[in-house]
This record gives structure tokens, sequence and C-alpha cells, in this order.
């Protein structure tokens, strides 16, 4: 398939999973709902159209939007200063409708830091120097693009969601899991974190896709705080996924 009909199925089977997820409600103590595939839909679309164009080796899937990552950039794992800089998307991101006063969206003008993005691309940044020669066999992705933050600001993470949500929201995310696998053809799907493995393997079958996972690069976990890069490192070779 040319690159130009890869990047477009993947742009429409986002499109296709916004839509769907846009016809979802969600219970208290949810009280907002981010969509980074609407509110900054011209920057996700330069990320796809950009680096997705290829049949990938690798693609790793996180679980879903981080406050200053994100949310903030549509890009996964998007900490400001490595999409800006190396990945290099530096614009494309408004406002969405109902914002939490404490969770703004400033886009490139936030001033905080995804430590998660910091670690995951500096990594890619450290082992392939260049954002093409990282996804030119490469690609990051997350299982549900929806960000979810209670009254108080608090992020609510979708392994919570009460079991009938849960399965409807598992049904579009899945559906577009294998969509995205059924395009770029991977020869690996790497959950970044328990979470996105056990997704990915309930969503994946009858593939040749091979599972794998990845310790979550979160500063909320003791062990990442105990040099993440080295453990991802060390457990990507185990696979047999970097040399």
């Amino acid at each position: 398939m040319p690159s130009s009909r890869i990047s477009k199925a993947v742009i429409q089977a986002a499109r296709e999973l916004t839509e769907n997820l846009d016809s979802m409600t969600f219970p208290p103590p949810i009280a907002h709902v981010y969509n980074p595939l609407t509110y900054a839909w011209r920057a996700h679309e330069q990320y796809l159209r950009r680096f997705a164009t290829t049949r990938k080796a690798v693609v790793f899937l996180g679980m879903n939007p981080g406050p200053f990552g994100m949310m903030q950039t549509a890009v996964p794992f998007g900490e400001i200063s490595y999409v800006r800089d190396w990945i290099g998307i530096k614009d494309g991101v408004d406002r969405p409708r109902h914002e939490h006063p404490k969770r703004p969206i400033l886009g490139f003008e936030c001033q905080r830091s995804e430590v998660s993005g910091q670690r995951l691309w500096g990594f890619f940044q450290e082992k392939f120097e260049t954002a093409e020669a990282f996804f030119k066999d490469h690609f990051v992705a997350n299982y549900c693009p929806l960000a979810f933050l209670e009254e108080s600001g608090r992020n609510f993470t979708p392994d919570k969601l009460p079991a009938p949500v849960a399965r409807t929201l598992e049904g579009h995310c899945d559906a577009h899991l294998r969509q995205i696998v059924g395009i770029l053809k991977p020869q690996w799907l790497i959950g970044i974190g328990a979470f996105a493995r056990k997704q990915a393997e309930r969503a994946v079958v009858d593939s040749n896709v091979q599972f794998g996972q990845i310790l979550h690069p979160s500063p909320a976990s003791p062990a990442a705080n105990r040099g993440w890069a080295a453990q991802a490192y060390s457990q990507l070779t185990a696979l047999g996924v970097l040399d």
C-alpha cells in the first residue's frame, strides 16, 4: 500500500473512532471528558500524516492521554519539548468546549512537563537520534484517546469505569486498534504498561502480531523512578525488539 494510502486509512480510522466516542456519556465522578482528536485534531492529523505512512515493525501502545502530554499536543505521551523540537509538530491545538478550570488546554504554550513523555521520547531520541529514523519502523499510539477528569480536576483512569460503560468504550477502542494493526501490520504490539498490553491481547486476535510489554514510565511508579530507560532497554532487548 502506498504511503499516502496508509496515512489516509489511519486518519480515517481516527475520525471514525472520534465519532463513535462522541456519542458516549460518562457517569460521575467523571465531570469532564477531553478528546484531543477533536479540539487538537489538526495537530493529531499532522502526526498521523507524517509518521503513519509505512508498515511498522513495532507499535507501542499507551493507555490514554496525560494532562501535560497528549491532552496538550494530541501526540501520545506528548511532552511538549519533544513534540515541538524532535517530532516537529508545533501548532494545531484549540480549546475544548467544556474545559476544567484546573486543567486548561494551552497547547504548546503549556509550561508544565509530562514526565512519562520525557522518559519515553527521550529514550527513543537516544536510541534512534532522529524522529525519522524512529518512525521508519516504529509508531506510538494510545488505546483510548479520551482523558477523564473528576470535579476536583483529578485524573480518572479508564480501568476504573463501571463495567457497562467500559464495555462500550472498549468495543470502540478495540475496533480502532484492530484497524491500526490491519493497516500498519506490525510484527510487535508492545504495551506501555500492563493495562495497555492486556487490552491489546484481548482486542487483537487472529493476527500474526506478537505481544510484549515495557514498564510504564510514569513517575507514580516507584519502579519507573529507578532507572526507567535502562529497564525499558533490557525488556526490549530480551524480546528481540531492539539490538
